[in-house]
């Protein structure tokens, strides 16, 4: 799961890119308004988080307004000191999902996140349900014929992105963009050696079974036949 920080202060934008690069998500930061715009268009992330007062032209109701005039549809969860009751009507009306007001619970950020990931458009559910396999985002399990499978956080993002896209053909460049975060270093045969991974955790143990994971011989590959 890819996600958006757009945060000006240092200590709470590196404390949440550490807290949740540890759970799995790949995480871009971002410090100022203009920049983050730029970003916030990019229809590659999950969901966004936005700092409502930033340095740069513009506040970040603008950020989450002029975004989904961009046709962003990724949830959009605003962070500010601002607590009133209109402070929040108004982050709603600009196009934000949820709004959470500093000081946080870093755990109270993730059960948000996760709550507005379980929203449309996304998905309805907390599983994602694929013919025999079955991931379920809140307890961070994987299970195939009723079997539990343990994978590494990266491992579960690139199940959970080919979960959310299945039957749909996957580019190498798609699945780095969306599964690992800017600055990371991946070299060209990074995605062959986790679709290994993947397979030798979710295919090869079930030889009874059909291989889940294809590849596409010159397009990519895909969760299906």
């Amino acid at each position: 799961m890819r996600v958006l920080l757009i945060e000006d202060e240092e200590k709470i934008a590196n404390a949440v890119k550490r807290g949740l690069e540890l759970k799995g998500y790949a995480v871009d930061t971002v410090n100022d308004s203009d920049t983050g715009l730029s970003y916030a268009i990019d229809p590659d992330y999950d969901i966004i988080i936005i700092d409502r007062m930033l340095p740069g032209s513009i506040d970040g109701l603008q950020i989450a307004k002029k975004a989904r005039e961009e046709g962003q549809k990724a949830p959009i969860l605003i962070l500010t000191a601002r607590g009133s009751i209109d402070d929040k009507v108004e982050g709603l009306n600009a196009g934000a999902d949820d709004y959470l007001v500093k000081p946080f619970s870093f755990s109270e950020l993730v059960a948000r996140m996760q709550a507005l990931m379980r929203r449309p458009p996304i998905t309805n559910e907390a599983i994602l349900k694929y013919k025999d396999l079955a991931l379920d985002l809140a307890k961070y399990e994987v299970t195939r014929d009723g079997k539990p499978i343990r994978l590494s956080s990266k491992e579960f993002s690139l199940l959970e992105y080919f979960m959310r896209h299945s039957e749909q053909i996957l580019t190498k460049d798609m699945i780095i963009n969306h599964v690992w975060n800017e600055d990371a270093i991946v070299m060209p045969n990074t995605v062959e050696v986790y679709i290994g991974y993947l397979r030798s955790k979710i295919d090869r143990p079930f030889e009874n079974l059909p291989p889940l994971i294809s590849t596409v011989r010159g397009f990519g590959y895909k969760l299906g036949d």
